[in-house]
């Protein structure tokens, strides 16, 4: 995991309708960056939904919320479609920005390993600092959480 005080690894990557994103494009607000493992599971969609429920309040305190996962853009738009959520995804099948932000490492499950996305928030300042860092993640908590951080 990457640590608090240090500058978040800059990155572009297509959202669920193909448009690129950059983090510098988000500077001057605050950005909850969240790295999950899978669209349309039962943890990944409650955290979803929840971020999709809060993103009004998110918007008044000046932020905004990324959802990135190894998915494609495809899956995220049905993602998206399917419950409705009001913020971006982000695809990153390479896994370029799941490794640069270190998220990318052994799990296991029901004693088998395996590499896989480890759930994850961060919440990056206007100036691309990141100021919270939490990979102890619990998906239906972690919306409510992270508005109470901003």
């Amino acid at each position: 995991m990457l640590e608090v005080g240090t500058k978040a690894p800059a990155f572009e990557l297509p959202d669920q309708n193909g448009v690129m994103h950059s983090l510098d494009q988000y500077k001057g607000q605050k950005v909850i960056l969240y790295f999950y493992p899978k669209d349309n599971t039962a943890g990944c969609t409650k955290q979803a939904c929840g971020f999709s429920e809060r993103y009004p309040q998110i918007r008044e305190k000046g932020a905004v919320v990324l959802g990135v996962s190894k998915d494609t853009v495809a899956s995220h738009k049905k993602f998206e479609e399917k419950y409705g959520l009001a913020f971006t995804l982000l695809a990153d099948p390479e896994r370029k920005v799941i490794e640069a932000y270190d998220v990318w490492k052994e799990k296991k499950n029901y004693g088998k390993v395996s590499m896989g996305v480890v759930r994850t928030t961060y919440l990056i300042d206007e100036e691309g600092i990141i100021i919270k860092a939490n990979d102890k993640v619990k998906a239906a908590d972690d919306p409510e959480k992270m508005l109470n951080e901003l």
